[in-house]
């Protein structure tokens, strides 16, 4: 049961998500920052793709995905419709993986520098998809 409530919240706060970043008046501004902000709204967007497809694809759903953090942060203007693109097959691969997971399994490697529970780093990670959904949503106004 808690399976499938982390799986609705994934899923609310990526559709979420997806409403934001079309919502973005001018499409350039998606890869815009103001002020202190360091990350654009579209790095962040990269950044909760590949942090998501490596620890929930390819950790619990045994894809062979490949993470590049250091990518998601430096690439610029990858079209509104890729992250969107994107942020859809997030949404399939994370419902999909967490309907056959034990959230009280220990996580395949440490997470926070620790051995953890499947739940507990499915738990933070919603949570840390939250705050970045957060972020974005203050940027676009902020730019817009």
């Amino acid at each position: 049961m808690q399976d499938q409530t982390l799986a609705n919240f994934y899923e609310r706060d990526l559709r979420r998500l997806i409403e934001e970043i079309n919502s973005f008046k001018n499409e350039e501004n998606i890869w815009k920052t103001a002020g202190s902000v360091k990350n654009s709204c579209g790095n962040l967007v990269l950044h909760i793709v590949g942090g998501s497809n490596f620890l929930i694809g390819r950790q619990l759903g045994k894809t062979d995905y490949v993470r590049n953090r250091d990518q998601e942060f430096a690439m610029k203007g990858v079209p509104r419709r890729e992250l969107i693109s994107q942020l859809e097959q997030l949404v399939f691969l994370i419902t999909t993986t967490l309907k056959n997971i034990d959230l009280e399994a220990e996580f395949p490697i440490p997470f926070d520098d620790a051995k953890r529970t499947n739940g507990y780093v499915l738990t933070q990670l919603a949570l840390h998809l939250n705050y970045h959904l957060g972020q974005v949503n203050y940027l676009r106004r902020t730019l817009e």
